[in-house]
């Protein structure tokens, strides 16, 4: 890439990176749309359960139930998935469940980290709820598929980090909506795939919602921005080209031990009696992340985000872009005082 490319580059990138920072900015003027909040199911205890329904089927409304816990936990959200009578499979109503939550979220500036889960024993998400899209029509599938894609990348755009708590099997779907995640924990006895070559379909949060548009303009060059999009796309970015079209070829399930090796997820625990050895490794992890700036946290996202999907020269422009973003903030006040005054630093996210 010639010099003048490389500026031309750059330039672009941070005319994207300072649109994006308007329109945060005016995100988070606005109230949380889940005022008020759902009540924390768990309490305030050291350790705070999801207060798991293991009934055979949940009511519509508890398809996936939101936590904002309290005291040492405080900052930390818990999305739940309760559809135990179909495995967490994903239907329209709980994408819609979903995209409603993620969207109130984005905005919450008192939101510090996000955990994914499930409440359901033995289960992450087995992927698309397969009986749903039995019944729909064909033109139906690709508004499905396309809602299914859009929420996926709704919940790997949320501006805080993300954690996905795998304490069971993640097909498909169920595996993707973990790749869209930061970070990914699991069970050993956790098992995970996309499996969507054994039903002739490929990974990307269903059947191929963008055929139609393939086939009337092939030549047409693409122009997405934001995060990789599907399967194919963000699981080799976790674990390599090679590795992601073996997996993907042979649609090969894993459990957490191989995961861990191939780098598919961070970390890798036993499970314990309850069932929720990721869930608690991931809120450990969670809470080292409430004393750091808000702020920062937010902007760091970004610029890691953003620079793995362009050039180097062009990436370090959006670090410089992201780390201006920081420099009139209170908090960098306060940090640099709490470390003259050798003490914790009390930020505000401002």
């Amino acid at each position: 890439m010639s010099a003048g490319s490389s500026m031309a580059a750059a330039l672009g990138g941070l005319g994207l990176l300072h649109g994006r920072f308007r329109l945060a900015a005016a995100a988070a003027a606005t109230s949380s749309a889940l005022s008020p909040r759902a009540p924390v199911r768990g309490g305030a205890a050291t350790f705070p359960s999801a207060g798991r329904n293991y009934g055979s089927e949940a009511k519509e409304e508890e398809e996936l139930r939101v936590q904002y816990l309290d005291e040492e936990h405080k900052g930390i959200v818990v999305l739940g998935l309760n559809r135990s009578h179909a495995k967490n499979a994903l239907n329209k109503n709980l994408l819609k469940m979903m995209s409603k939550a993620v969207d109130a979220l984005k905005s919450d500036k008192k939101v510090r980290t996000v955990i994914f889960r499930s409440e359901v024993p033995g289960i992450f998400c087995a992927g698309a709820d397969l009986k749903e899209r039995a019944k729909m029509h064909s033109s139906e599938v690709g508004s499905f598929v396309s809602k299914a894609r859009a929420t996926i990348n709704e919940m790997a755009n949320l501006p805080v980090p993300t954690i996905a708590a795998i304490d069971g099997i993640a097909l498909g779907g169920g595996l993707e909506l973990a790749l869209a995640c930061d970070i990914r924990v699991a069970a050993s006895s956790a098992k995970m795939g996309l499996v969507e070559t054994k039903l002739a379909i490929i990974p990307g949060a269903g059947e191929g919602g963008n055929k139609t548009r393939i086939e009337k303009a092939p030549e047409a060059k693409l122009n997405i921005r934001g995060s990789a999009r599907g399967g194919t796309q963000r699981l080799p970015r976790a674990i390599g080209v090679s590795l992601a079209k073996e997996l993907i070829f042979s649609a090969r399930i894993v459990d957490g031990e191989e995961a861990k090796s191939i780098g598919l997820i961070s970390h890798v625990v036993e499970q314990n009696e309850a069932g929720d050895a990721a869930y608690r490794r991931a809120l450990a992890l969670a809470r080292e992340f409430l004393p750091q700036g808000p702020v920062a946290m937010r902007v760091a996202k970004l610029a890691i985000d953003q620079g793995m999907e362009v050039d180097l020269v062009t990436g370090l422009a959006i670090e410089e872009a992201c780390y201006a973003q920081t420099i009139p903030t209170k908090d960098r006040i306060e940090g640099l005082l709490a470390f003259k005054e050798k003490r914790s630093p009390r930020y505000k996210g401002e």
